[in-house]
């Protein structure tokens, strides 16, 4: 299932990267191009870490890395959501939810480096 999630994730981060660089360029502020840049490329990071991890699942089928998936796809969308909507001209009061999901990313990485460290004990 992560396979195919990963898979789409990185579909959705072409078809907004693109979106960005073609369609968003003439109608956007110079910092909404920057918020829609940085929120596709930290689709990108986290999809590819997702896909990683999904492979790493195939690998080590012992390690216990299911919480790792779920706080770092939720905190693409959180993290990557909130800079797209604003960057779409929406109210940018939905930036307090940005650190929300860099939190969420990080706290992925964080619980994938803990379950690293028990499975090699």
């Amino acid at each position: 299932m992560w396979i195919a999630i990963s898979a789409l994730n990185l579909a959705l981060a072409v078809m907004l990267g693109a979106f960005g660089a073609h369609g968003l360029k003439a109608h956007a502020s110079e910092a909404q191009l920057v918020w829609w840049q940085t929120a596709t490329d930290y689709f990108f990071y986290h999809a590819l870490g997702l896909l990683a991890l999904a492979t790493l699942t195939k690998v080590i089928p012992q390690l216990p890395i299911k919480s790792s998936f779920w706080l770092i796809q939720v905190g693409i969308l959180f993290f990557c959501g909130s800079l797209y909507i604003m960057a779409l001209g929406l109210p940018r009061g939905l930036g307090m939810i940005t650190p929300v999901g860099g939190a969420l990313m990080i706290a992925g990485w964080l619980s994938l480096a803990w379950n690293a460290f028990k499975y090699a004990k």
